[in-house]
């Protein structure tokens, strides 16, 4: 029997004698001191999301647990640790660290919509490409992905998402989380043409590290088939260029369309930013343009202070002004610096953003600092900034106004259903507006039915209708409806349970209907959700004397 490299380790390290044993446990102990002492030192606020309990405890069992755990499995244990934190640029990668040094099968997964797919194979395992997987080892996709989703460092689940399908092609990290035995051999379960297959998976060799600002997982590589090589279309447009272009547009004269893909928030070394918006900003007013498209999607960041000339450049552009001319294709790879460009197009502009929703967020850490373990040599990242958009502001994302998913029919024809749902947009009255139409003609059980007509439409999957609610909620108790307004507002805490806004809301409109015992309850759900609502504190204190 021939061992693989991590297997050989393991076994190397259960032969070693007890002193070089305690000396590597004493090392690795040394590396965790060193990670839970900096942390707290680098990060701008390491408390943000856990307690300082709580990571002394994660630090406390990892300690106890070192001379029990081989190499990988303390990798990860420290990463864990790390993603506890709850920020995207605050992390331990083993897709960003060649010191880790973890490998990968020979496939490159994807969730779609529809599932988790092989999206392409190494030539030797070329009849994988686009078959749906239905089990890695003893775990179903979702239950897999659920496993390794807390060793990611994120701002939100699209973050994870992101991450998870090259986390779950590595041996290490699938033995790690107790989904496969044998590293050497891990069995995945299949689907191609309606058959189930298990297919037994060897490394191939050092997972492929990725650069921290653009997204080239997508780029074609030698020696591996594609699920969509065979299609009959030509690849895609935000596919159809070396991604680490880091910005280039072009004009589709058919749709008198400029597409605009910004790949990476930093200079290109024959054209920097700012030239490249005036010549963008100069093209749009001079030729036919009805829309111009600019795509996100391969965007993670880089210089967040360089975004200000493209951004200019669309602002002044007067063929963009209004719904339907500017359109901005987002999606879970749209991070950091990217984000920002986000946050800016969404209050300055008449942007519609399609596709799914952000890997960032509005309000979040960011520029993260390095420290470098002494013994392992991993690296830790902690973000030292709190960037604040919008204190108000408690989105987990930036959800796209018009939901255009992938899915592996999408993906396997080079059909953009981004691009598709671009170019089939028409202009429609919002929902609060078909809403107010319906109270305006005295029928409340139309406007509840406008409502979820609308939610049942797959483009408004992700669609943020909380402030468009509560709006509309206020209206009519300004008009004295109690109780359509109770409707609305109760409405909207059911779409948006956690928001502690919702709840002081509808507290506000139960009292003003005399509903003082419904209205207690709204407002106790809202301080529980945040103690620092004065007013909801106060309303309580008042209504129980």
């Amino acid at each position: 029997m021939i061992l693989g490299a991590p297997l050989l380790a393991l076994a190397l390290q259960a032969q070693l004698p007890a002193p070089s044993r305690d000396s590597a446990a004493r090392a690795w102990r040394e590396d965790l001191a060193v990670m839970a002492r900096e942390l707290p030192l680098r990060h701008r606020n390491l408390y943000h999301t856990l307690s300082r309990e709580r990571f002394d405890s994660a630090v406390g069992d990892l300690h106890r647990k070192i001379p029990r755990l081989a190499r990988h499995q303390i990798v990860l244990e420290l990463a864990r640790i790390v993603a506890l934190v709850g920020d995207g640029h605050t992390n331990v990668a083993p897709t960003r660290d060649p010191e880790i040094g973890f490998r990968t099968y020979p496939v490159k997964l994807y969730f779609f919509r529809d599932g988790l797919f092989v999206r392409a194979a190494d030539l030797a395992h070329k009849g994988l490409a686009g078959a749906r997987v239905l089990r890695i080892g003893r775990a179903a996709p979702e239950e897999a992905y659920a496993r390794v989703r807390e060793l990611i460092g994120r701002d939100n689940e699209m973050g994870a998402r992101y991450f998870a399908p090259f986390l779950l092609a590595m041996p290490e990290v699938l033995h790690g989380l107790g989904l496969i035995d044998d590293m050497e051999r891990a069995p995945f379960l299949i689907e191609r043409n309606g058959r189930r297959q298990t297919v037994v998976l060897r490394p191939r060799g050092p997972a492929s590290m990725m650069p921290p600002d653009t997204d080239v997982s997508w780029a074609p590589e030698r020696g591996w088939v594609d699920m969509r090589d065979a299609a009959a279309a030509p690849a895609p447009l935000w596919l159809r260029e070396d991604p680490t272009v880091r910005y280039r547009f072009e004009y589709l004269p058919d749709t008198r369309t400029v597409y605009l893909q910004y790949n990476m928030v930093g200079h290109r070394a024959d054209d920097s930013i700012p030239h490249f918006a005036r010549r963008l900003q100069a093209f749009v007013d001079t030729a036919a343009v009805d829309r111009l498209v600019l795509d996100l999607r391969l965007n993670r960041g880089g210089d967040g202070t360089l975004n200000r000339p493209l951004l200019l450049s669309l602002i002044r552009a007067r063929k963009l002004e209004g719904p339907g001319r500017l359109f901005v294709l987002i999606g879970r790879g749209t991070f950091s610096a990217a984000q920002f460009l986000v946050n800016d197009l969404e209050r300055y502009t008449d942007a519609l953003f399609v596709g799914e929703p952000t890997g960032g967020k509005a309000n979040s850490y960011g520029d993260s600092r390095k420290t470098l373990l002494p013994n392992s040599g991993i690296t830790v990242r902690a973000s030292i900034y709190w960037w604040q958009e919008d204190p108000w502001d408690q989105r987990p994302w930036r959800a796209p106004d018009i939901a255009a998913e992938l899915t592996s029919a999408d993906y396997r024809a080079n059909v953009d259903p981004a691009m598709k749902a671009v170019l089939a947009y028409r202009p429609e009255p919002p929902i609060d507006e078909r809403m107010r139409r319906a109270f305006a003609a005295g029928d409340s059980a139309l406007a509840m039915r406008r409502y979820r007509e609308y939610r049942a439409d797959p483009r408004h999957a992700y669609a943020d209708t909380e402030a468009a609610l509560n709006t509309l909620g206020y209206e009519l108790l300004g008009q004295e409806r109690y109780g359509p307004a109770v409707a609305v507002l109760a409405l909207n805490a059911a779409e948006h349970p956690d928001s502690w806004n919702v709840h002081d809301s509808l507290g506000e409109a139960y009292l003003k209907a005399g509903r003082t015992e419904a209205a207690v309850a709204s407002y106790e759900r809202s301080v529980a959700l945040n103690p620092g609502n004065v007013q909801g504190v106060e309303t309580l204190k008042r209504l129980r004397e």
